[in-house]
């Protein structure tokens, strides 16, 4: 695959998810609706390393991390969020941490922070 290619993949496939992730929080499991808005922002931060760097992306699922590789200029208040979203990915994965995550995903949290997930998604598309 070209860079190009891979950098295509990564937003179709980060689209996907991200309506997976509608989808989820329509049939009311947020948790796993917050962790595939996690994937959803992971993949479209792998296709700006892409672009930017024409070589495979980082394997780590820490999103300020990513942002950080790809050198990107975070606000606060973003480097907050994409903090706050990583978390979803370890308390919707791990058993010991799922009871507590489920408990504090309520349908007012979820959809807060799906909007937090659609700014962060709306704000990496316009650089790539």
């Amino acid at each position: 695959m070209t860079a190009e290619e891979k950098v295509k993949h990564w937003i179709e496939s980060s689209d996907d998810d991200f309506n997976t992730m509608l989808v989820l929080y329509k049939s009311k499991k947020n948790n796993w609706a917050l962790f595939m808005g996690h994937i959803a922002i992971e993949k479209l931060l792998k296709a700006y390393y892409v672009k930017k760097n024409e070589n495979y992306a980082p394997y780590t699922h820490n999103l300020y991390r990513l942002a950080e590789l790809c050198e990107l200029n975070i606000s606060e208040e973003y480097a907050e969020w994409l903090f706050k979203v990583t978390t979803f990915n370890i308390n919707a994965r791990y058993d010991d941490y799922k009871k507590e995550f489920y408990a504090m995903c309520t349908a007012e949290f979820t959809k807060e922070w799906i909007e937090i997930i659609k700014e962060l998604q709306q704000w990496i598309k316009q650089m790539l």
